[in-house]
């Protein structure tokens, strides 16, 4: 347990073994300055602060997709008949800290369930259900949260994440477990499952967050209500996944209680977002979507890439998360990855891909649940713009949104104010307040 006095820079721990007479002796344990920022973004990345990475990770560049699956995470040969069924289950852990001394107030089970990919192929993807010791009155609401880039290793799956004390998310989720709302994470599909993490593709990530729910439902050993009220959290790729999420339910999961969305700067547009990305401190999410997006339209990648362009993909795709890829490729620009030094964002203009990017396009459809979509107005990611495009189309389809601007600067920080924001704001939904709107 932590004791003594907290700070930006530094996390008191309590020592084995020392007794209460002893003035509570504690390993003062020192950390980047940086943690204070991260802290107050509300998603505080303790893998990037203490360096830490889950257990068994290797950072040699040949280690295999496949050789980092642990069994839980192979599918079964059938799968079961329904999106949402719960293949296997297993008790875990929920830890707030690398060193896996604070732990989350909650239970905590790690799921395999059925849900579809692009094509409506039957897929198993895996996640977590989260169950808060706090009471609530019946019957206790269920977020569904959608993680924002994580990465394409699988050892990069939150679920995994979760139980090793490296998800740099955790706060936001603490945050909606202390409502007493149960939450389930989603780990999308290729995540620490077999395949490549289909990173960006609207509908896999969409289907996967709403069997998420269906599958926390299904969960006996979580006994949560199966018709009761639900919702939908994400920021990032988790904004984009749970956007497009409410633009699905309707037709792929009507039977869902859902009484809203929180949607944190959303990567609606790829083209506005691929711009702002290639040669920025985030270069490395541009390969992931290039990847991603590859393996759901059965793209081939390799002739675009050259020799050390195909060296640099497999190292993200086998080793590294999304804080140690930020880490070891600064300002990836995609010219010096191509076999002809171009651009890949010219790549996008001209067919297969210019294609592929206007089907990820958030806003052609109408979200039946009321909306919060929080955006800073100094992203370095996501512009701001894509966001405000966003909810304006929204709108115009008849959708209750409630856009906020804020001025935290940059979009890792900006999430403190999605979180801050979004929880009041699901409260008034779960009691059933009217929605506000700023259409």
């Amino acid at each position: 347990m932590p004791c003594g006095p907290r700070s930006a820079s530094k996390i008191t721990i309590r020592a084995r073994g020392v007794r209460a007479s002893d003035r509570k002796k504690c390993v003062i344990v020192k950390v980047l300055p940086r943690l204070a920022a991260v802290v107050l973004a509300a998603s505080s990345s303790w893998s990037l602060v203490l360096g830490a990475q889950p257990a068994g990770a290797s950072s040699s560049p040949v280690t295999a997709k496949a050789q980092d699956r642990p069994p839980f995470y192979e599918p079964p040969a059938a799968l079961p008949a329904h999106n949402g069924d719960v293949i296997r289950s297993e008790r875990t852990a929920f830890y707030l800290d690398p060193l896996k001394v604070v732990k989350a107030g909650a239970s905590a089970e790690r799921i395999m369930y059925r849900t579809t990919d692009r094509t409506g192929e039957p897929i198993a993807v895996t996640g977590t259900v989260l169950t808060p010791d706090k009471a609530h009155a019946a019957p206790r609401p269920i977020v569904a949260f959608a993680p924002g880039t994580q990465g394409l290793a699988d050892k990069c799956a939150p679920s995994r994440q979760l139980a090793e004390g490296t998800e740099y998310e955790s706060l936001p989720i603490k945050k909606l477990l202390d409502q007493g709302w149960a939450v389930v994470v989603t780990d999308y599909q290729g995540l620490g499952t077999p395949g490549v993490h289909t990173y960006m593709d609207r509908e896999a990530e969409g289907r996967a967050v709403l069997d998420s729910l269906r599958a926390a439902q299904r969960l006996p050993s979580a006994q949560l209500p199966d018709t009761g009220p639900v919702a939908l959290y994400g920021y990032s790729q988790g904004g984009g996944a749970g956007a497009a999420a409410a633009e699905l339910a309707p037709s792929y999961a009507p039977e869902l209680n859902i009484k809203g969305a929180v949607v944190g700067a959303p990567p609606a547009d790829l083209d506005a977002v691929a711009a702002n990305l290639d040669g920025s401190a985030y270069g490395a999410f541009f390969n992931y979507s290039l990847s991603g997006l590859g393996a759901a339209y059965g793209i081939d990648i390799d002739p675009y890439l050259s020799a050390h362009g195909k060296r640099v993909t497999g190292d993200l795709r086998d080793n590294q998360c999304t804080t140690q890829a930020i880490a070891k490729y600064p300002f990836l620009r995609s010219g010096s990855l191509t076999v002809d030094g171009r651009p890949l964002t010219e790549r996008l203009k001209s067919a297969p891909w210019k294609e592929v990017v206007a089907d990820q396009r958030l806003g052609n459809r109408r979200p039946q649940v009321p909306v919060l979509l929080s955006h800073s107005r100094l992203d370095d990611v996501v512009p701001h713009k894509v966001g405000a495009k966003l909810a304006a189309d929204w709108c115009r389809l008849g959708t209750t949104v409630k856009f906020t601007t804020n001025y935290v600067p940059g979009h890792i920080a900006a999430s403190a104010a999605t979180s801050s924001e979004g929880a009041p704001w699901l409260t008034d939904r779960f009691a059933g307040r009217t929605a506000p709107s700023t259409c």
